[in-house]
């Protein structure tokens, strides 16, 4: 079964190959068929997984080829939980953005959807491979192509600048992230995920490591202080830009933390290194709500609540690794972690379209300046609503059960820490609420709502899709906490060996 991985792997290059060189008026179809034929695919490779396995983290559907012998690599491919749920989120979203560019007139079209490929190509890659050196190759690889999404299709001429930022923040932190790396291969003598894990650093060694690995994480997600970069690009890169960053992108980093940071530098996270991430994440979690909150530019409040609930998972995350450390297993934070990523995908991508809808008609990003929109756009008011109350973390909702289960897990490490994360159910709701009742209930300009017409079949079909994975994983998600739970057992697990 081996083969379905690597086709899994190869199909988006190979169709972002094609729309480089294939100039077509029908690229954003030939696009599209290629992101039903890999989420065909995953789920396909969904039905054939082993969610009880009798072993933790057994590897499905994995590929070996030597590469070289000389720095001991090799592409080492392979699917536990955490990586089938990241494969879907990846393959449920890149049809669901490329068909959300639809309705609009894209330059260089065929360019346009290469790129959106290769970019599926490297997330694909980060989310499967079992070599480090490997991994830093495909996270270098999506770098690229969003890196010019953002700049050439972006919006106004602030862009450049921008996107520029974003580019030297990543790369900078890419390369902390490279030397960190090296240092352990040095140790563990090859770039093997088992040999990573068992290189054997002590704790100062495995301090500095943490830091240099853990900041090219930081910049990724972003972590308060490090996500500067994040409001701006989000505001100004196209709409399929912000989806691709915002929903798939920085859980690059939620996984890069658990499968490489946690196994390999421990020691560290049990002493002040992971305290201090805590307490960062959840300045980041107040920060990011307060300043959305009185965001009037619909892309930065959802900038902003993003890097609010990031924070919540990196601090969940680092909550059980402490608890492991100090007390015994804890892999709580992880599950829901990973539950929430998913949950945050969806529901993050599904805000920028509606932002997008929201200026598409009002032609301006300034909440001040829309209302009423209910009254004309009702099938866009209700499906608005869905995804914004799973944004919200309403019960049986898709955002609920993750942030449940992560705020239990920082219970267990600190009660005051649990208060602070938790002020972000009430913020997230008043911030979520005066976006909605302005946009939708609020004063409008009659002439303008005279004018304006309820959502197309196209934007029908994608806040559609997205509505029901925010129901159905609001209502059932036993089986995604299954899934990822022998992977997150077996990470936490290896730290204390």
């Amino acid at each position: 079964m081996s083969y379905l991985l690597l086709t899994l792997l190869l199909l988006p290059l190979v169709g972002s190959v094609l729309l480089f060189f294939w100039k077509s008026s029908s690229s954003k179809y030939i696009a599209l068929a290629f992101g039903f034929a890999q989420m065909f695919i995953a789920f396909y490779m969904l039905g054939n997984f082993d969610f009880n396995p009798t072993v933790d983290a057994p590897l499905q559907y994995e590929i070996t080829y030597p590469w070289s012998s000389y720095i001991k690599s090799s592409f080492n491919f392979g699917i536990d939980g955490m990586s089938m749920l990241m494969v879907l989120l990846t393959n449920i979203l890149v049809p669901i953005i490329t068909l959300s560019s639809f309705n609009e007139s894209k330059g260089y079209p065929n360019s346009f959807y290469a790129l959106i490929l290769l970019m599926q190509f490297g997330l694909l890659g980060v989310f499967t491979s079992l070599d480090g050196l490997l991994f830093y190759v495909f996270w270098e690889v999506t770098l690229i192509p969003i890196w010019l999404i953002a700049g050439l299709w972006g919006q106004e001429d602030k862009r450049i600048k921008f996107t520029t930022k974003f580019f030297v923040y990543t790369f900078v932190g890419s390369l902390f992230m490279l030397i960190g790396l090296i240092y352990v291969y040095n140790h563990a003598a090859s770039f093997a995920l088992t040999d990573l894990y068992n290189a054997n650093l002590n704790v100062n060694e495995q301090t500095v490591i943490f830091w240099f690995i853990f900041f090219a994480f930081a910049v990724k997600l972003p972590v308060f202080p490090f996500h500067t970069w994040q409001p701006d690009t989000y505001t100004y890169s196209p709409t399929q830009g912000s989806m691709l960053l915002s929903g798939i992108m920085l859980k690059m980093a939620v996984y890069g933390v658990m499968r490489y940071l946690l196994p390999i530098t421990p020691l560290a996270i049990g002493g002040i290194s992971g305290e201090i991430v805590i307490i960062l994440s959840v300045i980041g979690v107040i920060y990011g709500a307060l300043i959305a909150m009185i965001s009037t530019d619909t892309k930065r409040l959802i900038a902003y609540s993003s890097l609010s609930h990031v924070g919540l998972i990196v601090a969940g995350i680092f909550a059980s690794a402490v608890v492991t450390m100090r007390v015994g297993l804890d892999f709580e934070g992880a599950q829901g972690a990973m539950i929430q990523s998913f949950a945050h995908g969806i529901n993050v991508v599904g805000l920028f379209y509606c932002a997008d809808i929201l200026y598409k008609r009002f032609k301006t990003r300034d909440i001040r300046k829309m209302g009423g929109l209910a009254k004309v756009a009702p099938k866009f008011a209700i499906l608005f609503m869905i995804i914004l109350l799973g944004a919200t973390g309403v019960p049986l909702t898709n955002g609920f059960i993750g942030e449940f289960i992560l705020l239990k897990s920082i219970f267990s490490y600190n009660l005051i820490m649990t208060v602070l994360a938790g002020l972000t159910l009430i913020l997230a709701a008043a911030y979520m609420l005066r976006f909605y009742g302005k946009t939708m209930f609020g004063k409008g300009d009659d002439a303008v709502l005279a004018t304006t017409k309820d959502i197309s079949s196209v934007e029908f079909t994608v806040l559609a899709s997205l509505s029901v994975f925010v129901i159905v994983l609001g209502v059932f998600p036993q089986p995604v906490i299954e899934m990822v739970t022998s992977s997150v057992r077996f990470i936490y697990s290896s730290m204390l060996n």
